[in-house]
């Protein structure tokens, strides 16, 4: 087959790149292992990675505050209602992108869309929405401003598809994919610190927001959980903007297209440059007339006829949705299902677990262990910050130190089974850190160097599984797509089916968990997600890692079948 363009092929400083055309020809392969230096276009890798940081983070710094934010909305509250409504709160957002996911899905697949377009509306819808949640009442509102980030919010898989088109080669992959659940450590870890450290800062910076103060005390007392939010919109809107003026386009269907953002930056760097004096430079030629794909594209026909026959073939065919759901697809997206629901549940647990009071003297008299026991760690916000951050940590320590030698070992699939094991190991021991002795007694919050020994040895399990598992799920679900053509909307099913059990997992976690506490059992809901990661295992055994082009359509096997007739007759 003819070579591929790249997502640098169409596109420039002015909207679209003559230069490019140049390096349109296949790079010489490279046979030594994978580095990152060796990634191609790591400029877009990691504006697609800071994107990736700061969608998360502010997911990430809401759940070291929740508890203690809904808590200050209504102090009526007990803990089980306080754990139901967390539940709520946190699978909102995942909810409402379980009717959105597939939408924006196809829209970063549509030739009026794009995924450029989808990413930048995600996260600036996201950035608007976080100002409306930090400054909201009632639970009611934090709930419809939840909802609201999550329907318009269609990163993810946009940003899975992106990386995919831009690192074409499979032997790029496993690197390339590890840079997801790299920003999702980095956000696990700076997520929960400055939401942590944040939260009610009238307590936390007196010197800066108490009586007085330089930024005002009256709006903070009247909105104490404002501040992190207001911090994830700056970020959120700050990345929006790179990726309207840096990003490239990567979808077959719009690369080439006029793109304003990069045009304009375009012409701001050659004014920088006019400015500086820049000897020798001048501006490239290049046909001002952007009305239509076609117009762009005969002004390159003669340089590069080969991208362009290639660009055109592919708008004019694409698979049928009805033939996107293979066997495959299935059993890969079932699978997904499950491993979403533990994750989204223990995020859920972890911090209510470690916010919820100790039990007391009187309640550890009903006490009959293995497992009936009840009280979490009692930890303060700050606290649970701290906590919940040694998972980021871990993570990326093992995702630069464990990763790489054990996908070369194992390699995708195998290492995606085996270590998915360890997720119901790290849930079934969770809830016992309850009951490990404490130098602090209750009702103090829980501490001591067995303690904290317990809390890094859960984590460690779930962290090692989640650091194998994570990009690999993503591997396996790029490369079950049937077809090229269809690779944004599998992406865009494969973030609905995972918004939707992760807005499961918390809702029926916290509902456990809440539960649980009331008849005495605070391990309930840790074995239940445990038992929920045992199916998942099973289900993976039923999944093979495909090629991300298994289905020819008739179009293609016409045209393998000319190009065989041409080598022929040559």
């Amino acid at each position: 087959m003819p070579p591929q363009p790249t997502d640098s092929d169409l596109s420039s400083d002015d909207g679209y790149d003559s230069e490019s055309l140049k390096s349109s020809k296949p790079e010489p392969r490279k046979d030594g292992p994978v580095t990152w230096m060796s990634l191609p276009r790591k400029d877009q890798l990691l504006i697609l990675f800071i994107s990736r940081v700061v969608d998360f983070l502010q997911v990430a710094s809401l759940q070291a505050f929740v508890f203690y934010q809904l808590k200050h909305l209504n102090r009526n509250l007990t803990d089980a209602e306080i754990s139901t409504q967390a539940g709520w709160l946190q699978g909102a957002f995942t909810g409402a992108q379980v009717l959105t996911a597939m939408l924006w899905g196809k829209a970063a697949d549509a030739t009026w869309g794009g995924r450029k377009k989808v990413l930048f509306i995600g996260l600036f819808g996201t950035a608007i929405s976080c100002m409306g949640y930090g400054f909201a009442t009632s639970f009611s509102w934090l709930i419809f401003w939840r909802m609201f980030g999550g329907a318009i919010n269609g990163t993810v898989g946009i940003i899975r598809t992106m990386v995919a088109e831009i690192t074409v080669e499979k032997k790029y992959q496993s690197r390339a994919f590890l840079i997801l659940p790299i920003s999702f450590n980095v956000a696990g870890l700076l997520g929960p610190l400055m939401g942590g450290f944040l939260a009610d800062p009238a307590t936390h910076l007196p010197g800066i927001f108490g009586p007085d103060a330089i930024f005002g005390f009256d709006w903070i007392q009247e909105y104490p959980y404002a501040l992190p939010s207001l911090i994830n919109a700056f970020f959120l809107a700050t990345a929006g903007w790179t990726v309207f003026f840096a990003l490239e386009e990567t979808s077959p269907s719009r690369r080439g297209k006029f793109d304003i953002g990069l045009h304009l930056a375009g012409r701001f760097k050659n004014f920088l440059l006019r400015r500086q004096g820049t000897e020798g430079y001048s501006k490239l030629q290049m046909n001002e007339s952007w009305d239509s794909t076609e117009s762009s594209l005969e002004s390159v026909e003669e340089k590069s006829p080969v991208v362009v026959s290639q660009v055109k073939r592919r708008s004019s065919r694409k698979l049928p949705f009805h033939r996107l759901f293979t066997k495959n697809v299935i059993f890969t997206l079932v699978t997904e299902a499950f491993y979403d629901f533990h994750l989204g549940a223990f995020q859920n647990l972890w911090t209510l677990f470690l916010s919820t009071p100790r039990s007391l003297p009187e309640q550890n008299n009903a006490r009959r262990l293995p497992f009936v026991f009840t009280g979490g760690l009692g930890m303060p916000a700050a606290t649970v910050g701290f906590a919940t951050s040694i998972l980021g940590v871990l993570g990326m320590l093992l995702q630069v130190f464990l990763y790489p030698p054990v996908q070369a070992r194992l390699g995708t699939l195998r290492g995606f089974q085996i270590f998915l094991a360890l997720f119901p190991l790290a849930y079934f021991i969770a809830p016992y850190l309850a009951v490990l002795p404490s130098s602090s007694p209750a009702p103090e919050p829980a501490s001591g160097i067995l303690i904290w020994i317990g809390i890094v040895l859960v984590l460690l399990f779930q962290v090692t599984g989640r650091t194998i598992t994570l990009p690999a799920s993503i591997i396996l679900l790029n490369n079950c797509s049937p077809h090229p053509t269809v690779l944004g909307t599998i992406h865009g099913l494969g973030q609905s089916v995972s918004a939707g059990f992760r807005t499961v997992g918390p809702i029926v976690g916290g509902w456990w968990y809440g539960s649980g506490l009331e008849i005495g059992m605070v391990g309930a809901s840790w074995w239940g997600i445990a038992g929920m990661s045992a199916l998942g295992c099973a289900a993976a055994t039923c999944i093979y890692e495909g090629s991300g082009h298994e289905i020819i359509l008739d179009e293609e096997e016409q045209e393998m079948l000319a190009m065989k007739m041409e080598e022929l007759r040559k």
